[in-house]
């Protein structure tokens, strides 16, 4: 019964991750992964129990970042205005600052910087571009 739980359970999660965008399965890669060894080394009677209950909570919580990244980097390329999403209590602070445009790559440049407990915690550029459809119509 137990490695049929974990079948379907590691089923699950490989179709949530593949059906997100690459933002998602990025955040979602770096939170399992980061989530399933901490989760290992938490739990010393079962190793491998912490390890798949921290993978499947760090997984959650990484495509989560990875979605609030995503959606702040678009708002912020769109309205041409920073963009600040905060935690309730203030303790985690996400910026998304527009830029400018690259004429080169046709794509739109967003600094992201993240602050938890009033340090900075991340500070990347990337682009956000707006891709063309080319279709084959018959």
């Amino acid at each position: 019964m137990k490695k049929l739980v974990l079948i379907f359970v590691a089923f699950a999660f490989v179709g949530a991750i593949a059906g997100c965008t690459p933002y998602h399965q990025q955040g979602a890669g770096v939170g399992a992964g980061v989530g399933g060894i901490s989760g290992a080394l938490l739990d010393h009677k079962n190793p491998w129990r912490g390890g798949l209950i921290g993978a499947a909570l760090g997984g959650v919580f990484g495509a989560t970042i990875g979605d609030i990244s995503y959606k702040a980097s678009r708002e912020a390329v769109e309205g041409n205005r920073p963009v600040v999403y905060s935690t309730e209590d203030g303790r985690a602070v996400y910026h998304a600052d527009p830029m400018g445009y690259d004429e080169r790559t046709r794509c739109k440049k967003v600094r992201e910087r993240v602050w938890e407990d009033d340090r900075l915690v991340k500070d990347q550029v990337k682009e956000v571009c707006e891709g063309e459809k080319y279709e084959r119509r018959y």
